[in-house]
């Protein structure tokens, strides 16, 4: 989606329309059925669920709890990709503020018309098949933008990434390549998938996750085993609209008192430059930005920038250069095409670069935990997910199949006052 950027007047007053997408909790239902905070998960295909250990805490080892399934189709990103996303929670005290304890997961299933629109074209002429590929390559990287007309217009599955990560756009040019037998015909689609499964395999044996050894299946856990789950809200969405910036001023009347030698009444001046030192600017943008609507449960963006709850974290410290605080202005939210733009680890699973797509803020926390007696609830602050830049899916699953990848997550907690 392009930059949108607008000022309006309404009764009045000015407002600016970013291109963050807010949620909202709703329990009114909404045209979109797939999304949701809380609740139980549900899959691209409910024949085909993930590996039961993306359902366990790292740190535990118990079952975790959904905190958003959110529908994540981007047809003009990804066409003929269907995507979902996936933050899940352990509510166990003991595993707070540690590493694991919150996980995102990412499902995609990819059309085989994605991969095989430049098949039939290529084997159309036996005599011309090296002239053939190099135009397509071109409609392949320009056909996005340009909406080159094929079968189907509005879906012409043209993105030259979607079938690399998983070893499927090299049978083609090695089709014509096994010729032992003496029927062609028949040997032609024979070939094509025994070099498939020969190609996959040795891309299977050089990918990165190729070096963890194979771990036992473990089937997806019944829903009685998982903890009693979140009330479930159906998500609203309208984009996000603020009033002219404002900074923190001092209240007239305020006097700060200074320690020190020397330290009499004080300057106004003087009591305004400390007052404005004292304040965590990172935080204070946090605030003032979600307070503006501060019903939103969720801040979303492909390829845009998190705003961050904190700048001293792990987390800050990684995406600062990188996130809405380093900014000077409230409004347009600019994308990181660079590599390593977003400041986030790249994929494990082809290596493309990941960039921020969602973060959950603290309402969610308020909706989720409506029906809970105690006070001793969730305690972060936000909660960032960032996902692979092409979309990609695990090298041993195939076209049509669906697919699940556990993606990064970063967590900033509230902070602890400090004892002295």
């Amino acid at each position: 989606m392009a930059p949108y950027d607008s000022e309006s007047s309404d009764d009045g007053e000015n407002y600016t329309e970013t291109n963050v997408l807010l949620g909202y909790a709703t329990q009114e239902i909404t045209s979109d059925t797939v999304s949701h905070l809380g609740g139980t998960p549900t899959w691209i295909d409910s024949k085909t669920a993930p590996l039961g250990a993306l359902a366990k805490c790292k740190v535990c080892n118990g079952l975790l709890s959904l905190l958003l399934e959110l529908n994540g189709d981007l047809p003009e990103q990804f066409p003929g990709h269907e995507r979902r996303l996936y933050i899940w929670s352990c509510r166990r005290k003991t595993c707070r503020r540690k590493d694991g304890s919150v996980r995102g997961i990412r499902s995609v299933r990819i059309a085989k018309s994605a991969s095989r629109m430049a098949q039939p074209k290529a084997q159309k002429s036996e005599p011309k098949v090296e002239e053939k590929p190099q135009p397509k390559i071109g409609e392949a990287l320009f056909g996005a933008t340009n909406g080159s007309s094929t079968a189907t217009p509005a879906n012409p599955f043209s993105n030259p990434f979607s079938s690399k990560p998983a070893g499927t756009a090299a049978p083609n040019p090695f089709a014509p390549k096994p010729t032992t037998t003496s029927t062609p015909a028949p040997t032609s689609s024979d070939a094509t998938t025994t070099l498939s499964e020969t190609f996959a395999a040795k891309v299977r044996l050089s990918s990165p996750s190729a070096e963890q050894p194979p771990r036992p299946y473990e089937p997806w856990p019944a829903e009685s085993a998982f903890p009693e789950a979140f009330p479930r809200y159906h998500l609203d969405a309208e984009y996000e609209a603020l009033d002219a910036p404002s900074t923190p001023q001092m209240p007239a009347n305020a006097r700060l008192d200074i320690d020190g030698e020397g330290s009499g009444s004080g300057g106004g001046k003087e009591d305004k430059e400390v007052f404005e030192s004292s304040i965590d600017k990172t935080f204070q943008k946090f605030a003032d930005r979600v307070g503006q609507n501060p019903e939103q449960v969720l801040r979303y963006e492909f390829k845009g920038k998190p705003l961050l709850y904190s700048d001293t974290d792990a987390v800050g410290k990684l995406l600062a250069p990188h996130s809405e605080n380093a900014s000077s202005s409230n409004a347009k939210v600019t994308t990181s095409g660079s590599a390593g733009g977003a400041g986030l680890l790249r994929c494990s699973i082809c290596g493309a670069d990941r960039v921020f797509e969602l973060q959950l803020t603290p309402h969610a926390i308020t909706e989720l935990e409506a029906e809970e007696m105690s006070i001793d609830g969730m305690e972060w602050g936000t909660i960032i997910l960032g996902v692979c830049s092409k979309d990609c899916k695990p090298n041993d699953v195939a076209e049509e199949e669906v697919g699940y990848i556990e993606e990064w997550i970063g967590v900033q907690w509230e902070e602890v006052a400090s004892k002295k």
